[in-house]
């Protein structure tokens, strides 16, 4: 347990919140006219968007949630998905996303992993983990080949992956702790770049979409959020070095959604096993309804905000003081912090559960 402000170290239960459940979520922002502009996600051309998901899978289940998501983008054509990579320290990361990798059809998704990252073993119950050992009459029908320590540093992944991108095209959605980002600024050129990392971000990349913070208008209700209390020192660098735009969606955006258990439940008798229902099913006693941190990041970072989902601040800054708790000041700043109101809750939850029960590609 780190005692931080209100933070709890377990990342259900930080994500749960039951401890410190507050009135209905206060909009801090004033919002702003949306659905006017085309989606600053979608190109005119209707191009795929290159995508990289930045993960810490295992610890909640609404990373699992978040990448089926991006599967199914995959499938429809919206996104190319050019790489995973893992900021959690665990042996069974690296292997239950490739064993999805290849379940939704994508075996050649390279994954990067986390070195001598934050050690978040023991916060969460992990799902990745039971759905690797599932078995149905003494056989394991989730299986993959491969490795955390056979995987390539998550760092090295970004920087020969960025530097084969087109310039501004590529969207980071960032649903776990920032060490691998702030490690990939502080790069220097090398075989796959000549410019330096923060160079390279600011050539290649078009925005980070990240799940992280809290911003309650009641300063007093602040917490630190899991992510970023898992890193505080590069979450503090990301959000003070980042060279491109960076849209946030805060805990109490997700916390107010979520995704319901009955779905998981009735919707994918079909095609199980299923490994995100089993892995659904293993993170928490069923049936539950699960909030949608991740899930929000992954909507903005491939659909924007072109259809309303989301109220956004203005552009501003975010800080992430010594403690980790998160403040956010207007102006001067490439930062927009999301927000919802009801209607946009619903619209979301629509969307969130439109998506995810889409078969896969591969399967029909």
């Amino acid at each position: 347990m780190v005692s931080l402000g209100l933070y709890k170290s377990n990342k259900p239960n930080h994500k749960d919140m039951n401890l410190f459940k507050l009135p209905q979520f206060l909009l801090l922002f004033i919002p702003m006219i949306v659905g006017s502009t085309e989606s600053i996600a979608q190109s005119k051309s209707n191009k795929a968007i290159p995508v990289i998901f930045e993960t810490d899978m295992g610890n909640d289940i609404d990373d699992a949630l978040a990448l089926d998501m991006l599967y199914k983008y995959q499938d429809q054509g919206k996104i190319k998905l050019l790489a995973l990579t893992s900021n959690k320290n665990s042996p069974y990361t690296v292997p239950f996303m490739d064993m999805l990798n290849h379940w939704y059809g994508y075996g050649k998704i390279p994954i990067g992993t986390v070195k001598n990252g934050a050690n978040s073993e023991g916060d969460a119950v992990n799902f990745a983990e039971k759905t690797m050992k599932y078995e149905i009459g003494g056989v394991k029908p989730f299986q993959s080949k491969k490795t955390m320590d056979e995987t390539i540093d998550a760092v090295a992944l970004y920087r020969k992956i960025l530097s084969k991108q087109a310039d501004g095209s590529v969207v980071i959605a960032s649903v776990g702790f920032s060490t691998n980002l702030a490690k990939l600024l502080e790069t220097k050129a090398d075989q796959y770049s000549k410019l330096s990392g923060k160079e390279l971000i600011a050539k290649k990349v078009k925005f980070l979409s990240m799940m992280a913070g809290n911003f309650y208008a009641d300063t007093s209700k602040r917490f630190v959020e899991y992510n970023v209390a898992k890193d505080v020192p590069a979450a503090r660098a990301v959000f003070a070095q980042w060279p491109t735009k960076i849209i946030v969606s805060p805990y109490e955006v997700g916390d107010e959604i979520k995704y319901p258990g009955s779905s998981i439940q009735n919707d994918f008798i079909a095609l199980k096993p299923h490994p995100m229902v089993v892995a659904y099913e293993a993170y928490l006693p069923m049936p539950y309804d699960r909030a949608t941190w991740d899930l929000t990041s992954v909507l903005y970072a491939v659909e924007g905000n072109g259809k309303g989902y989301f109220s956004e601040s203005k552009p501003g800054k975010v800080e992430v003081v010594a403690n980790g708790k998160t403040y956010y000041t207007e102006g001067n700043g490439q930062h927009i912090v999301l927000g919802v109101n009801q209607q946009q809750k619903e619209m979301i939850s629509k969307r969130f559960v439109e998506l995810i029960t889409i078969k896969p590609k591969n399967k029909k």
